[in-house]
């Protein structure tokens, strides 16, 4: 839900102003069924008490409550409803609901210390990920039964309207999360059955100059464990690319670098230390690449080092996804083409192919349509692009900027509104 600063009556009467007039101008697109949906709001009022259980049987009447009572923060529930504007769950009468994932920068692992411009990066390169892997991937979904939305602030959002979805219940929805975040999925899943190494292969890539090589070479063949194939389907194919790359960073990274990544995994320094230098000497990482296992070691060597890779990658692959939107099926979803309270960036709609290309702070940014620069004070100090520029100020500077980076920094409580320069 929308998460309000507090403004000042002159701030709040401006962003209103702006909100009225965005309005007016930009007829919302109403979601599939909107008779069957109810709608909520948060209003431009002192409170942050949300009006909830309202429904339009039309879009004319919707848009005519817009032009009357522009709303801060706009919602519709991803859930279809007999009677949406009961204002009792049950007096509702739930038909079904959407299927939404939600993916936040709140949600995303290794954010810290990141600034906003890249926190939007990391969340729209996990979001695809998302996508790709998990719901047109393991899932099967069909994308044009799907449409993509950015939040309007630090997220975005997938609802899937599919037939098939529309009737799961809450429990069914946590275990497509459930799936996503790799619960209950061992690291060990992406190992295949064993099978044998030829003394001759051991020997082609250089293992029996060692001692231990010697031992292998002497062997007609050893059983090992490979890796399953990189195009596996779901978490098998999933963590053998991840394993691979893993291998590849440490590779180009050294010895010193792997052997930190494996004490932050819980191995202590010196057996870190010797499995890190045991994988990257003799051509091992090539070894590995080309026959996918990490069997080209001693036995406990191999199995040791199996675990700690494993669990590294199970890490790095791991999905992310806001479990409680998407097995909430009453869930109130911020409305396409609205306009985000926090923010005053545009809730945007997207094809998968926009996806690739769309820059928040540049394609979410609302024209000015010919509007007065606006003075502004800011609170804090500010770097970073907008819409065709850049703002860059200091704590109390004083700028002047356009309405609609205006907007942004005084809901972010970035700014305040300049005092006139008394004549």
């Amino acid at each position: 839900m929308g998460k309000n600063v507090r403004l000042a009556p002159a701030e709040l009467e401006f962003v209103a102003g702006r909100f009225a007039q965005y309005y007016r101008d930009h007829p919302l697109v109403p979601p599939p069924r909107l008779a069957r949906r109810e709608v909520a709001m948060f209003p431009f009022a002192a409170s942050d008490l949300m009006r909830r259980h309202l429904a339009f049987p039309a879009p004319e009447e919707l848009r005519a409550f817009l032009r009357r009572d522009p709303p801060r923060h706009l919602y519709y529930s991803t859930a279809y409803y007999r009677q949406p504007d009961a204002s009792s769950m049950n007096a509702k009468q739930w038909l079904g609901a959407d299927l939404v994932f939600d993916l936040d920068a709140d949600h995303l692992r290794q954010v810290e210390g990141l600034d906003y411009p890249a926190q939007l990066e990391r969340v729209r390169a996990r979001f695809r990920t998302l996508l790709d892997d998990f719901l047109f991937g393991d899932f099967g979904i069909d994308p044009a039964s799907t449409q993509l939305v950015f939040s309007g602030n630090r997220g975005y959002h997938a609802h899937i309207r599919s037939e098939a979805v529309l009737t799961l219940t809450s429990a069914e929805r946590r275990e497509l999360v459930e799936y996503i975040l790799g619960i209950g999925t061992q690291p060990q899943s992406a190992v295949g059955p064993p099978t044998s190494m030829g003394a001759e292969a051991i020997v082609e890539h250089g293992a029996a100059s060692s001692a231990v090589g010697r031992r292998q070479s002497r062997a007609i063949a050893r059983p090992f464990v490979h890796l399953a194939p990189t195009d596996a389907p779901g978490w098998q194919g999933r963590t053998s690319r991840a394993v691979l790359q893993l291998l590849e960073r440490w590779e180009e990274l050294g010895a010193v670098e792997a052997t930190r990544e494996m004490e932050r995994a819980g191995l202590e320094h010196q057996r870190a230390s010797k499995l890190a230098h045991q994988l990257l000497s003799k051509n091992h990482p090539r070894m590995i690449r080309e026959h996918r296992s990490l069997d080209v070691f001693p036995r406990l060597v191999s199995e040791q080092l199996l675990e700690v890779v494993l669990k590294i990658a199970a890490v790095e692959v791991q999905g992310e996804t806001d479990a409680p939107v998407t097995t909430d099926i009453h869930r109130l979803i911020r409305w396409p083409g609205s306009l985000h309270g926090g923010s005053g960036l545009r809730v945007v709609s997207l094809e998968r192919e926009e996806l690739d290309r769309f820059d928040p702070l540049r394609d979410a940014v609302v024209e000015a349509d010919g509007a007065a620069p606006v003075r502004v004070e800011l609170s804090s100090a500010v770097h970073l692009p907008f819409g065709q520029g850049r703002i860059e100020g200091a704590a109390g500077d004083r700028l002047e900027l356009s309405a609609p980076a205006a907007v942004f920094l005084v809901l972010r409580g970035e700014a305040t509104l300049a005092a006139p320069v008394p004549a």
